[in-house]
C-alpha cells in the first residue's frame, strides 16, 4: 500500500499541473494554483473553479451567438417582402411609418448586443501585425469606397424611413427612382452597400467574440444578399436577370481585372 501510494505521489511529481510541499506527514503534492495554511493543510478551491468556470466562460460565447442569430432572423422577418405587404395591408397610410419603426427596434436591439459583446473579454484570436498591416488598409479603403459611392446612388431618406412620412405607403426600394440603376458604382457591384459592410467587418483585430460577431454578420450578409436577389429578379424580371449576368453580386472581378492590365 505505501509502495503504491509512493507511486501516485511520483507520477504526480512527473505531472506539471502538481507541485511539492513540506508537510508534517511527509511530502504532499498539490495541484498549481492550491494554497496552504499556516499549519500546512491543503487548501484547494481550484478544482472547483476549473470545473465550471469554462462552462460559464462558453455559455457567454453561446449566448453571444444566440443573441447575433436572433436578431439577424428578427431583422430579416420585419423587411421581408411579406411583412411589408402585411403591414401595409392592414395598416394603410399608417404603414408609411413602419420603415421607421424597423430602423427604431433594429438600432435598439444592435446596441445592446454590441455592448454584451464588448463586454466578453478575452485573448486576442489574430492580430494584423507586420506585412499584413496592409490588408486591413485596403479592406478599408475598399469598404469605406463601397458605402460612399453607393450611397450616391440610394435614397438616403427613404432608407432612413424619413421620405416615406409623406407618402401613402412605406415603400421598399431605396434608388431615387425606385427603378434599376446600373450606373457609377452600380456598374461594377450589385450591392456595393452589402460588399462594403462585409469588408469594414474585417478590419480590426479578432478576440473571440469579434470572431464570433464577424462570422455571423457575414454570413447574415451574404444571406440577405442573396435573398434581396429574388426579390428583385421577382419585381424587375428579365430586365434584373440581364444585369446579373453583366455585373458581379458582391466582388467586382472583373472590374478590378481591367484596372490591374491598365
Amino acid at each position: 500500500m505505501l509502495a503504491g501510494a509512493k507511486y501516485a505521489l511520483l507520477s504526480q511529481i512527473e505531472d506539471p499541473r502538481f507541485k511539492i510541499a513540506p508537510h508534517s506527514s511527509g511530502l504532499i503534492g498539490y495541484k498549481a494554483g492550491a494554497a496552504l495554511s499556516p499549519e500546512g493543510e491543503l487548501w484547494d478551491d481550484s478544482p472547483r473553479r476549473d470545473n465550471w468556470w469554462p462552462r460559464v466562460e462558453r455559455m457567454r460565447y453561446i449566448l453571444l451567438f444566440v443573441f447575433w442569430v436572433a436578431w439577424c432572423v428578427v431583422h430579416s422577418a420585419m423587411i421581408s417582402t411579406t411583412v411589408v405587404r402585411f403591414v401595409s395591408g392592414r395598416l394603410g397610410r399608417a404603414s408609411r411609418f413602419y420603415r421607421l419603426f424597423f430602423n427604431f427596434i433594429a438600432l435598439a436591439t444592435l446596441v445592446p448586443i454590441v455592448l454584451y459583446g464588448r463586454s466578453l473579454q478575452s485573448a486576442w484570436a489574430f492580430r494584423w501585425s507586420g506585412a499584413t498591416l496592409v490588408v486591413p488598409a485596403i479592406l478599408l479603403a475598399i469598404g469605406m469606397a463601397l458605402l460612399v459611392t453607393g450611397a450616391r446612388h440610394y435614397d438616403l431618406l427613404r432608407f432612413l424611413g424619413l421620405r416615406q412620412l409623406g407618402e401613402s405607403a412605406s415603400g421598399i426600394g431605396l434608388t431615387e427612382t425606385g427603378h434599376l440603376d446600373t450606373t457609377g458604382v452600380l456598374g461594377v457591384c450589385r450591392h456595393p452597400w452589402y460588399a462594403g459592410a462585409i469588408a469594414l467587418l474585417w478590419v480590426g483585430h479578432l478576440d473571440a467574440a469579434r470572431l464570433v460577431t464577424n462570422l455571423i454578420l457575414t454570413s447574415y450578409l451574404v444571406a440577405g444578399t442573396f435573398l434581396e436577389e429574388r426579390k428583385l429578379v421577382a419585381e424587375l424580371g428579365d430586365e434584373y436577370r440581364e444585369y446579373q449576368r453583366r455585373v458581379p453580386m458582391l466582388l467586382p472581378i472583373g472590374f478590378l481585372m481591367k484596372k490591374s492590365i491598365t
